[in-house]
């Protein structure tokens, strides 16, 4: 083949082609057709990669390297069906080849260890194009398919802790609660890092009335974590702030009112006080927590702090506007000395 020495890539692909047009049984096309595919690497051509890894394919349908090549060219163009492909056949070949068992003649046996090695390279490549699609995309159901691929795959992938938090705020998004909890409680299991899924799940387990003592450990644990945890970088000042104090307010209101529901009222106290400061903006959330802390404390023998509670309460508009001005009035008649 006197194209074979061509010097130009373009005049070199373009005679090979024109080879393989004329000569489709040639034995020299597995070699011929590789020797494209570089080209078209080189040169940026992903459709004609995937073509030809095609074709590389049919000759050797176990071929990790063909399939890994279509993968990053489908990546290139952002082919999501092709990368749930190539992803799929890269990792099947891969792992033949890596179970390959070691040949018994010493001479062969630095190139098996050779193929086992890059074997293992082509499945974490494998992972790794799923894990980007998860965490990358915008689509919220893209990320959980290409999130779920790499869970089935392999839960213990090097990517799956960063691919089940983009799989978890996928769930949220999509209201897909119970899928996101689930995942959360395999996560807390092991790794209790994550603020928004120790909320989740204190916030479920809450509302179900379940494991109360989790709720207990799981808002603590979230009020911890975001005490130690540096702004991020994406946040600003105020963005941060303003994350931070609502997300430990939640967490030490859904400590203290189910402390409340209880009965236990000094410890109800303790975490609803907490979260009182950081629910100046929660219209919702601060009456709520004044009503309980009044309580709370009348209960406690400190009709004076409840009064205080109930009379901030009863200056908020709202559905429990009423009955706190109503129990204030019910401690001033019982304690006079009480105004």
């Amino acid at each position: 083949m006197q194209g074979v020495q061509e010097s130009d890539p373009a005049k070199k692909a373009a005679f090979l082609e024109q080879f393989c047009v004329q000569f489709p049984n040639s034995v020299a096309m597995a070699w011929t057709l590789e020797t494209l595919q570089n080209l078209y690497i080189k040169a940026g051509q992903y459709g004609k990669i995937v073509a030809t890894g095609e074709k590389l394919l049919a000759l050797d349908p176990e071929d990790p390297e063909s399939a890994l090549q279509n993968l990053k060219a489908s990546e290139a163009l952002k082919d999501l069906a092709a990368i749930r492909k190539w992803s799929a056949l890269a990792s099947a070949n891969a792992r033949k080849m890596a179970m390959a068992p070691q040949p018994k003649e010493a001479a062969g046996v630095e190139g098996w260890k050779n193929d086992v090695s890059y074997a293992k390279q082509v499945d974490t490549y494998s992972e790794y194009a799923l894990f980007r699609v998860s965490v990358e995309s915008r689509d919220p159901k893209a990320a959980i398919e290409f999130g779920e691929a790499l869970e089935a795959r392999n839960p213990n992938s090097d990517y799956i802790g960063q691919t089940r938090v983009a799989l978890f705020a996928a769930y949220r998004q999509l209201g897909a609660n119970e899928k996101a909890v689930a995942l959360a409680e395999r996560v807390l299991a092991t790794d209790q890092t994550d603020e928004d899924m120790l909320i989740v799940v204190a916030d479920d387990y809450a509302a179900k009335k379940k494991e109360p003592e989790k709720v207990h450990e799981y808002t603590a644990q979230a009020v911890a974590v975001m005490a130690a945890k540096p702004a991020p970088a994406t946040l600003g000042e105020a963005g941060w702030t303003a994350r931070k104090n609502g997300l430990t307010s939640i967490a030490h209101y859904l400590s203290g009112s189910l402390y409340y529901t209880e009965k236990k009222f000094p410890d109800a106290d303790r975490e609803l006080r907490a979260a009182l400061p950081l629910l100046e903006t929660n219209a919702a959330m601060k009456p709520e927590v004044l009503f309980m802390l009044a309580d709370a404390n009348y209960n406690m023998q400190k009709p004076r702090e409840a009064a205080d509670f109930y009379r901030a309460c009863a200056a908020i508009p709202g559905p429990m506007q009423a009955q706190a001005a109503k129990n204030l009035q019910a401690i001033k008649a019982k304690y006079p000395k009480i105004q």
